[in-house]
């Protein structure tokens, strides 16, 4: 009788050694998710952007950044795991637009996405700096179909006015 009971508190002490190695295992990818290294900012075209992986399916793009017109082009590698960016994205494809990014650091495996930069927010950059106090507006989005146009521009002096619209 006291061997059996031996046999099990050894068998207990096993199970109590791997269900705190499953929580320490646990607790370290729960902080790589959560924790960033770094958070920031950078614009360019996105010029790349597709779903990959072979088991594990992540989306993953490539942003072309130039930082002077006629310098070399700056390439930034990016993983989205957000639906709803991953639509602002493809939305704005060909688009200089501005990503807000998390840099984690840690994760093991490619499953989480084959770069460190998580993008978590995307935006429209609607001019482009050249020079201080010189910028070049870019081309507005286009209308949605059905939309109302927008109100027609004033003539230019010694230009006759437009006809108005029929109602």
């Amino acid at each position: 009788m006291a061997t059996y009971d031996q046999r099990g508190i050894g068998m207990l002490r096993v199970l109590i050694v791997l269900v705190v190695l499953v929580a320490l295992v646990a607790g370290y990818f729960w902080a790589a998710m959560k924790w960033s290294y770094a958070t920031g900012d950078r614009a360019g075209w996105v010029q790349k952007f597709s779903r990959k992986g072979w088991v594990c399916k992540t989306w993953e793009g490539e942003m072309a950044m130039v930082s002077m017109p006629g310098s070399t082009t700056e390439k930034f590698a990016f993983t989205v795991w957000d639906d709803d960016t991953v639509q602002q994205i493809n939305k704005l494809m060909g688009r200089r637009v501005n990503i807000h990014y998390e840099q984690k650091v840690g994760l093991p495996t490619t499953c989480f996405g084959e770069t460190r930069y998580y993008v978590t927010g995307v935006a429209v950059v609607e001019e482009i700096p050249l020079a201080p106090g010189v910028v070049v507006p870019t081309l507005p989005a286009p209308r949605a179909p059905g939309a109302p146009a927008p109100p027609a521009a004033p003539a230019a002096p010694g230009q006759p006015a437009a006809p108005a619209a029929p109602k």
